[in-house]
């Protein structure tokens, strides 16, 4: 799927991803291709996310994420 994480200085990552992990204000939650279309406020904590076997982390204080389409698009604070 198709990954782009915005904060409002730049694009911090444009790319594919097999899963995101977003800190929901509920608690976290795990977006993996194919996931149903939403858009989420998200919490304080950590974005998780892996492209090729590979863990990438971005912290977040505040922000939202919509999925659809196998596009996520995450924009934080």
């Amino acid at each position: 799927m198709e990954l782009t994480i915005i904060s409002p200085e730049k694009i911090l990552y444009k790319g594919q991803a097999e899963s995101v992990t977003l800190p929901g204000l509920k608690g976290s939650f795990t977006v993996l291709e194919r996931h149903a279309s939403i858009i989420s406020v998200l919490g304080a904590g950590t974005i998780r996310y892996l492209h090729k076997e590979k863990e990438s982390l971005v912290p977040v204080n505040e922000g939202f994420v919509e999925v659809k389409n196998n596009v996520v698009t995450v924009c934080i604070e």
